[in-house]
Parts: structure tokens; sequence; C-alpha cells
């Protein structure tokens, strides 16, 4: 499908609040849901590139690009062919709804955040009837990981042929496999029986390692030596991961490379998870997790009794960190000592179970320097700017 429309992944206020600490740093549709960002999916069924509208601290990073007529469309939408075919053929004026659902909608003008606040009554409404898939929630990443990844391996391998697997290895299951260019999987041990196995570009599976499907490992991970790695896992570009892990995601930059267990869990970028670190997914009474809610500034329930740890952006933890089911932790924190950290820890937040300060800003900014210099990467004056929003925004938050 080739299209010559102008199309912007547009976030919501209460969406963008509802999948902080994430979107304290990114857009919505930078989120990477299964293998691919939602994004990178949109761009793939419409057959062109897409901008987004977000908040005013981060349209330096996250541009905008506006024509005469736009189709506006709702970030937190997981795109399918059908869908994205509907949305090619939307006009100006027009808008799509699945339910109460908002899609997507032409308009000419730039200001289409004031026209979602209100509403759509001049608009000619258009009812997409199949089913939806969405990335409302934080938990919706971990918990919707396992379609995502099987309908991201198919996007992505289609009419390709994989690298051979070395003999060294054991496949396990009917399921398919998929290797890169670059990759290099010694002695590890695949089992495909509930689904696909993904490995990106100049990857590394170190000897010993057992992986279950779905799983993804993208373009220059490693999983080091002995890793356990259950189904619906997700290991984004340049990360590092040892230890237990299961259907939890990295979004990319992140190491937990060493022993200690994941379970239920999303990890933003820049993060770093000290040895033999451990999270709480499971409550001992089997209650559905209370999860941090940055609207109600208070806990609200996940409805499910599976939830792990939520750690934004350019956060880390000691050794031996303990944490609680459902914890939140916020960007730029750094997390050690004995004992369970309360369950949500605000934004540059420095200490643990025996109470926490404010992390420096100064401080914050050079760690940052460090980690994404080590990565060739520059922590730049559009960076700092965010972190110095973020920071003004978390203060609220801090007691």
């Amino acid at each position: 499908m080739k299209t010559t429309n102008n199309y912007i992944l547009f976030d919501s206020p209460k969406s963008r609040i509802d999948l902080l600490p994430f979107t304290y740093t990114r857009a919505i549709s930078e989120i990477r849901a299964g293998i691919l960002t939602i994004k990178e999916k949109w761009e793939h069924f419409l057959n062109t590139k897409t901008s987004y509208l977000v908040e005013d601290y981060l349209s330096e990073k996250f541009l905008s690009v506006f024509s005469k007529t736009n189709i506006f469309i709702n970030s937190t939408i997981i795109p399918s062919e059908s869908l994205a075919e509907q949305v090619t053929k939307i006009k100006s004026g027009e808008v799509i709804f699945h339910k109460n659902t908002f899609i997507a909608a032409g308009y000419n003008a730039k200001d289409f955040t004031t026209v979602f606040n209100n509403n759509f009554d001049s608009f000619k409404k258009i009812e997409f009837t199949e089913d939806i898939d969405t990335i409302e929630f934080k938990w919706d990443i971990f918990q919707k990981n396992n379609k995502n990844i099987t309908d991201d391996f198919e996007i992505l391998t289609k009419n390709r042929k994989s690298q051979k697997l070395n003999e060294s290895n054991k496949l396990i299951g009917k399921h398919k496999i998929f290797i890169e260019e670059g990759a290099d999987i010694q002695c590890a041990t695949l089992n495909t029986t509930e689904g696909p196995i993904y490995i990106g570009k100049n990857t590394v599976v170190m000897e010993g390692a057992l992986i279950r499907g779905p799983f993804a490992l993208c373009d220059h991970s490693h999983v080091k030596m002995g890793a356990k790695i259950y189904t619906g896992t997700t290991i984004g570009p340049h990360c590092k991961v040892g230890g237990e892990i299961n259907n939890s995601i990295f979004f990319g930059f992140a190491n937990k490379a060493h022993d200690g267990f994941l379970g239920n869990s999303v990890i933003g970028e820049w993060c770093n998870i000290g040895a033999d670190s451990n999270n709480s997914n499971l409550k001992n009474n089997y209650d559905d997790v209370k999860v941090w809610d940055y609207n109600k500034k208070g806990f609200s329930s996940s409805g499910s009794q599976f939830c792990g740890l939520f750690m934004g952006d350019h956060s880390k933890c000691g050794i031996n960190t303990m944490f609680n089911t459902g914890t939140v932790v916020g960007v730029s924190c750094n997390i050690y000592g004995a004992g369970f950290p309360r369950t949500f820890i605000p934004s540059f937040s420095w200490g643990g179970a025996a109470g926490t300060t404010i992390h420096k800003l100064n401080k914050a900014f050079k760690t940052a320097e460090l980690v994404m210099k080590r990565r060739e990467l520059e922590f730049d004056k559009i960076e700092k700017e965010i972190f110095e929003h973020i920071f003004e925004l978390s203060q609220e938050f801090h007691h």
C-alpha cells in the first residue's frame, strides 16, 4: 500500500499520563510493542514516514510535519493491514472510531489537540467494525507482547530467508525461528513450542542460554551464558541480559547482565539492573496488583494477578535490590540498599527502603552523559531540557 497522505501520530493527554513513566521521555508511538515500535508498525502498513504530535517539551525531539491536509492517528493503536487501509481513505472532516475509541481523523489545521479535547460533532463519523489492539496502560506492554512479537515476526520475515542455526544449538518446537545476518548463537536451547523466535542483526546468544518463544532479541543485543528467558520477552536493541526473565520488555540500551529474576516488567532505555536484583510479580494473597496511577495520583488496580516492575529511562538499581509487585520507578532514579523500596518512586529519586532524597540535576546530567557516551551517543541540549522539564513535573511527588 503506497499513500501520499501526511500522517501524524497523536498523543492524547490522558493516554500519555496513563503510560507514564515511559512517556515522560518519548512519544507514545516510540513504545516498543513486540519487536517493532508502534510507529514502525504504522510506517510498515502505510508504506510511508509518519511524524508526531506530542507535549510541547518533547516536540523538539519528536518533530511534527504538517501539510495542507493531515491525518491524525491515535498513537495507542496497534495497526493491522485492514485498519491501515481504512485510515488511508479518510478525508478532511472525517473521523474513524471503533465503538468509543478514537482511531483517526482528517483535519487541516495544526491545533488538533483542541479539537480532540472538545468533540467531533462537526465531523463525519466512520465506524471501524473489526477488533483493534491498543497499548493504553503500561501493563498492556507486557500483557500483549506474545501477540505483538508473533505479528511483528510475520512482518519482518515475510518472503525472507533466515541465516542457518549452527549445529551446536538445540532447537525444539514447530514454530519458526529467524536469524538475521551477523548473529552469533552457540550451544543454546531454543524452544519454539509456544511461538516464534526472532534473533536480530549482530546479536550474541552465549552458550547455555535457554530461550522459549515468542521471543525477540533486537539488533546488537547480547544474551549471556546460562540465561533463562521465558515466553513473551523482548530484548530491545543494544541490551545485555542474563539471569531469569519472563514476559518482560526492554526498550533498548539497557542492561540486566547478571543473575536475578525479572518478570511481567517493562524496562525503559539507559537502565541498569544490578546483580542479583529481583522483582515480585505475584502477591502472596494472589490479589490483583495495584499500580501507581499518575492520573489519580494514587494507586489503581491493574486488573491482573501478574505485574512486576516498571522502570523509566535512565534509572538504575544497585546489587541485590528487591522490588515489590507493581513497582513504578520514574526517570533517572538511583535505587539501592536492603529491604523493599516504595512501590512508587518519583523521578529523580536517590535512595531505597530507608528513604529517598532528590537526585540533583547536574549529577543526573553527568551520569546520562557518561552512559550515552559509551554507545557513542550524545546527551545533548534537547535531552537536558527534557530532563529539566521532567524534574519540575516530578516535584509534586517528592515528600
